[in-house]
C-alpha cells in the first residue's frame, strides 16, 4: 500500500502533514505494520515549544517499543486525546483518526529534508 503523497516522511516513520502552518504528525503504515498491535501510547510533550529532532513521547507494541519524534520546530498545539484512550486507533487508521500531535510552525521549510511518500516507500522496500 502506497503512502499518502499529502504529507513528508522522516527516516523514523512518522508523517508529517502542512496544513495553514500547522504540521500533524503521526506513524506511517509502514511502522504500524511492524510494530503490530500498538498496546499503548505516551505523549511526554503537550505544550510549549518543541526543536526538529525532539521525542515527542512513546508508542508501545507487542513486538517493543519506540520513540515519536517531530521533524519541525513550533509550539505544540493539540493532543489526540482519542488515541492515548485508545491507541489500536491508530492501528485502524494510522493517517486520518490516528494523528497524535499538532505543531504550530514558524518555519515551513523545514519540511523540506523529509522524504516524499514516494522517496519513504522506496526506502523500505529495498
Amino acid at each position: 500500500m502506497a503512502s499518502p503523497n499529502d504529507r513528508k516522511y522522516a527516516a523514523t516513520h512518522e508523517w508529517h502533514k502542512l496544513d495553514d502552518k500547522q504540521v500533524t504528525i503521526g506513524l506511517s503504515r509502514f511502522a504500524v505494520d511492524k510494530l503490530t498491535d500498538i498496546t499503548y501510547l505516551e505523549v511526554t510533550r503537550t505544550d510549549g515549544a518543541v526543536a526538529g529532532g525532539d521525542a515527542l513521547g512513546e508508542i508501545e507494541s507487542v513486538k517493543g517499543a519506540s520513540d515519536i519524534y517531530t521533524a519541525v520546530a513550533g509550539q505544540i498545539v493539540a493532543v489526540n486525546q482519542a488515541v492515548l484512550d485508545d491507541p489500536a486507533i491508530i492501528n485502524q487508521d494510522p493517517y486520518d483518526k490516528g494523528w497524535i500531535i499538532k505543531i504550530q510552525v514558524q518555519d515551513e521549510s523545514q519540511l523540506d529534508s523529509l522524504m516524499t511518500s514516494e522517496q519513504y516507500d522506496q526506502s523500505h522496500d529495498r
